[in-house]
């Protein structure tokens, strides 16, 4: 798996790559509002997982998730490092470990 310095680059080579949809997480789902689906855990894919660690404040920290479908869609999920706090289901938890 290829390191990145910034989320920014990170996020154009994934999409060279054909991760092209943005995907927003969801207590038992990820959701893709321009393709207007949901896809359950088991249904997708992590293939890449990237952390970036802000320079001043641990409010920058994020993951990039780089995720696919079992049907060939492709997209990225970026959330903050405190992903696991939020209420999502057991199932997502796992998922994204």
């Amino acid at each position: 798996m290829k390191g990145y310095d910034t989320l920014l680059e990170a996020l154009k080579d994934l999409q060279r790559r054909g991760y092209t949809y943005d995907f927003n997480l969801k207590n038992h789902c990820v959701a893709c509002a321009s393709l207007k689906i949901e896809m359950q855990p088991e249904y997708f894919n992590v293939d890449e997982v990237h952390r970036f660690e802000g320079m001043s404040s641990t409010d920058d920290n994020s993951i990039l998730y780089a995720i696919s479908s079992k049907d060939g869609i492709k997209g990225t999920l970026v959330d903050a490092y405190g992903i696991y706090a939020e209420n999502i289901s057991e199932e997502m938890r796992k998922k994204l470990r």
